[in-house]
């Protein structure tokens, strides 16, 4: 890098330092040196570079002038050529460098200007070879950390063995795909995500707790994938370290890129699993294949978990849910199958008597998903262990069904069974798919003719009443109908069902019959 250090470490230069200015001045990267004669050079040197006078401006200005229009250019400093007529630095001249921090460097008679600019290209060809050849070196560090499937955590090895920074990989969704030398806690990751979503993303940004971090975008063709975070303010980063992050982020970007269609290939296998397992005899003998392509044994006992998060948040990120519970599962030793629903993420996992229950990894594993999402309650449904995959769609349906039932409640256990739930759904289980349609049939039969025949939507209306639990005016507000239009329409339903929207009992058997009509 060129600097007033470096020139002064060349011996054929003969320069003597003067004044060594602020702390740190002599070592500041210098752009270029500057000759000038000018009594005001400042409309014409560019910020940090060097400007080289022989002091014939003298006669025309006082050297604190010409010192403070240097200065007001943003120069690096002052070298000063001594010559015959001027053998000696001009004690004012020192005065006012010293004053305003600047250096000043003295050159003999002996030694031109020329020399200087000669050295000074020098310096900044060697630079840009040594640069050159850093980048290839750390190139080709970086391809083989990536061929030898290192991924993120081993390509940022490569950036710390040459430059000790803090850093972290943060994707879109606010999970830490690699780390080194920092740790970002639950609301800095978010911090950073949220930087991701501006377009274009940030140089810099505040991540809380007094922590900035320049961020370079990974995968930046469109919208960014995943940022990798320095945790240093950008003015701090010299620039040899900004091209050496820059480079990493382009390399991260092919291993993102690499995760990214990976995951998308096993979530595509383990939907298509669920597919199987509820199709019934259709395609169960697909089944067993499947699990063991995943790790996981189809002949031994298996368990069932779903999970979502509370409430109905329709914004959740089912596939980032689906790989912090895979994370988890691998970390505890588990093979497992998880697959993203659009309501919901299932995992079909090995069971073997002597380990760890369902109901107690479920809270720890709630915990650890929540823990990734920024404290978002994760809830898990469960289901008893079945001795293969041949008995896999009752488990499924039912710790599904208790999950779904979880995500409605707003207090109590973060995990349960089917069985342990006390729902409604517990009774429409008991019965066989038959029966269950069988009711409904019986009750909604004249809604669903009488909707068919007039394009009508009695069942939708009466569906939207219950939903709102018998309230008119919400009820009315969420069809876009005026109240009398509504009262019309529930009307119509007790004529045609004989149940009055309006009694308890009547309003159990009509949400009872609309339930069994969706099971199964």
């Amino acid at each position: 890098m060129l600097s007033l250090t470096a020139l002064v470490a060349d011996p054929d230069l003969e320069l003597r330092v003067v004044v060594p200015g602020r702390g740190g001045a002599l070592t500041e990267q210098v752009l270029w040196v500057h000759n000038t004669e000018l009594p005001d050079p400042a409309p014409y040197v560019r910020e940090h570079e060097v400007v080289l006078t022989n002091g014939l401006w003298l006669d025309r200005t006082g050297p604190a002038d010409f010192v403070e229009r240097v200065v007001r250019a943003g120069a690096a400093g002052i070298i000063f050529g001594l010559r015959v007529e001027q053998r000696d630095t001009p004690a004012a001249l020192a005065e006012a460098c010293r004053e305003a921090g600047l250096p000043l460097l003295e050159i003999s008679i002996a030694v031109p200007f020329t020399a200087v600019t000669r050295a000074a290209a020098a310096i900044q060809a060697r630079g840009r070879q040594n640069a050159l050849m850093s980048l290839v070196r750390r190139g080709d560090e970086l391809t083989s950390a990536l061929s030898r499937g290192d991924g993120a955590s081993g390509v940022l090895a490569v950036l710390r063995r040459e430059h000790e920074l803090p850093l972290v990989v943060v994707d879109r969704m606010g999970r830490e795909l690699a780390a080194a030398g920092a740790e970002l806690d639950a609301g800095q990751l978010r911090a950073a995500a949220e930087a991701l979503t501006s377009r274009p993303p940030p140089l810099e940004t505040e991540l809380g707790a007094g922590t900035r971090a320049a961020l370079f975008p990974v995968g930046a063709i469109g919208d960014a994938d995943a940022a990798l975070l320095c945790l240093r303010p950008s003015a701090e980063l010299t620039q040899e370290e900004r091209d050496a992050l820059e480079q990493t982020a382009r390399y991260l970007s092919l291993e993102v890129a690499r995760h990214q269609a990976v995951q998308a290939i096993e979530m595509r296998f383990a939907v298509e699993l669920l597919d199987m397992v509820l199709s019934g005899a259709q395609r169960v003998a697909e089944v067993p294949g499947r699990l063991r392509a995943f790790g996981v044994d189809p002949d031994g006992p298996l368990t069932v978990l779903a999970l979502a998060f509370a409430g109905d948040d329709d914004t959740a990120t089912w596939a980032g849910m689906a790989e912090a519970v895979t994370d988890f599962l691998l970390a505890d030793g588990l093979p497992a199958v998880v697959a993203a629903g659009s309501r919901d993420v299932v995992a079909v996992l090995p069971w073997r008597s002597g380990t760890q229950s369902p109901a107690a990894l479920a809270p720890r594993l709630a915990a650890a998903v929540s823990h990734r999402f920024g404290g978002r309650r994760v809830v898990v449904g469960l289901a008893d262990p079945v001795s293969g995959a041949a008995e896999l769609r009752t488990p499924l349906s039912r710790s599904r069904e208790a999950c779904r039932v979880l995500r409605g409640r707003r207090g109590g256990p973060v995990a349960a069974s089917f069985a342990e739930l006390g729902s409604y759904r517990l009774l429409l289980e008991s019965h066989d798919e038959q029966w269950r349609h069988t009711f409904a049939d019986a009750l909604l039969g004249p809604l669903r003719e009488h909707d068919r025949a007039r394009d009508g939507d009695l069942e939708a209306t009466l569906r939207v009443f219950l939903d709102h639990d018998g309230q008119w005016a919400p009820t009315a507000a969420a069809l876009f109908v005026h109240v009398n239009t509504l009262r019309n329409r529930l009307a119509k339903v007790t004529e045609l069902t004989g149940r009055d929207v309006g009694r308890t009992a009547d309003r159990v058997d009509l949400f009872l019959a609309l339930e069994a009509g969706q099971s199964g």
